[in-house]
């Protein structure tokens, strides 16, 4: 069974409001075994709504609505739902009486307006709301469902594992659905697939889909089989040969981002590490303070954007920033033996760049930077230079300086 989920209301298309109520019942319905195939947000209108229903139930057999059973007048999921199939809204008095009943226990009397929540598709089965006063609604209808839950998330999660879970796991054919999250850095994403397309085009099952955020990038491969077991075989099938394509830029097999392995790497050594930070202003620092427990590897660092803290808190000569400059490879070694000596950690990461938009030249231009790492070995720097806004090359110098100590730590270089 493939399903559908259609958040419903005005409200959902702002910027103010996310819509997490698609994200908990695709993972729910995820573990049962059923694939999310489509997911929108239709705002209030009536004719537009019922459209978008009655095309999602031609074709999956499962279609889930979210918000829109209020009591007012934009509240228009019941309505919608009945245009689509062609039924009548009745209305129900036990329904009514509940709700009359709830105002009672709080000494309020009911508007009339929430008699609303008391209509009923035709042939719809009631879906009691302990937390709210919309019930929600089960209809069959040309061999599909549509379920009508109400948008308060509290109340959502409730009526859905109350009420449809069971029903659910009763109609659901017991399907298996089992992913495999790899995460990679330091190429393209057009490199990345053209790499290890050839292995993946060659399934259908299991589907696989690459992200890229950031300079960071994931490879999803999702398989659904009859049990656990063949879609774990399934999935080692393809990820064996996908992983030896990858060799050393594949850092995580379980979806952990960049400084998770990271740190993990050092708290195995028990070692340390500090930062200095120019460009980046702080941000490797956060990143590494992002995982709980970092204290058990992240001494501090520095954030040293003028010429003078470099040489005050790191040590830089001042004859290396008069020659080289503050962008250079001889200023980052020792921005990063600095680092190292000052804080008495084992491993220090130093960064320096032309974050921009301006302060950009022809030898040094914007997007220019430099990374170093010292250890009780020595020192190197490598340099990049990536395009796109101030933001974005701050970002993937971290990415950067992550990966060339995951290097480090693990003797890849």
């Amino acid at each position: 069974m493939d399903a559908e989920i259609i958040a419903v209301g005005s409200e959902m298309l702002t910027e103010s409001r996310i819509d997490t109520n698609s994200l908990y019942l695709t993972g729910q319905l995820n573990r049962l075994g059923v694939e999310v195939v489509y997911k929108c947000v239709v705002g209030d209108d009536r004719n537009r709504l019922a459209q978008t229903i009655a095309q999602a139930m031609s074709r999956s057999g499962l279609v889930i609505l979210s918000g829109g059973l209020g009591p007012t007048e934009d509240d228009l999921t019941r309505e919608a739902v009945a245009q689509a199939l062609g039924r009548t809204l009745n209305f129900d008095d036990a329904i009514a009486a509940l709700l009359e009943e709830r105002f009672a226990r709080i000494k309020r009397k009911m508007a009339e307006v929430n008699k609303r929540q008391a209509m009923v598709v035709d042939g719809a089965e009631v879906l009691s709301n302990d937390r709210g006063t919309a019930p929600g609604q089960w209809v069959e209808a040309h061999g599909s469902v549509a379920i009508l839950l109400p948008g308060p998330p509290h109340e959502l999660k409730s009526m859905f594992e109350r009420e449809c879970l069971p029903r659910l796991e009763k109609r659901v054919p017991r399907m298996a659905i089992r992913t495999a999250f790899l995460r990679i850095t330091g190429m393209p994403e057009s490199d990345l697939d053209a790499l290890i397309s050839p292995v993946y085009k060659k399934y259908e099952n299991p589907v696989t889909t690459i992200l890229a955020a950031d300079g960071d990038l994931q490879v999803h491969l999702r398989a659904r089989c009859a049990t656990d077991a063949e879609a774990e075989r399934l999935l080692a099938e393809v990820t064996g040969p996908i992983e030896e394509l990858l060799g050393d830029r594949l850092y995580s097999r379980a979806g952990e981002p960049l400084e998770v392995v990271v740190g993990n790497l050092l708290r195995e050594r028990h070692a340390t590490v500090a930062v200095a930070e120019s460009c980046t202003g702080g941000m490797l620092g956060a990143r590494f303070t992002l995982t709980p427990g970092s204290s058990d590897y992240f001494i501090g660092g520095f954030i040293t954007y003028s010429n003078q803290l470099k040489q005050k808190l790191l040590g830089v000569r001042a004859e290396t920033l008069e020659a080289f400059g503050a962008v250079s490879r001889e200023t980052a070694l020792e921005m990063a033996a600095g680092a190292r000596q000052a804080a008495g950690s084992d491993y220090a990461i130093a960064i320096t760049g032309v974050a921009g938009p301006g302060g950009g030249t022809e030898e040094k231009p914007v997007g220019m930077v430099w990374v170093a790492i010292a250890d009780e070995s020595g020192t190197i720097a490598l340099s990049r230079r990536y395009l796109g806004d101030r933001q974005r090359i701050r970002v993937f110098t971290t990415q950067m300086a992550l990966d060339m100590l995951r290097r480090r730590l693990a003797k890849l270089e």
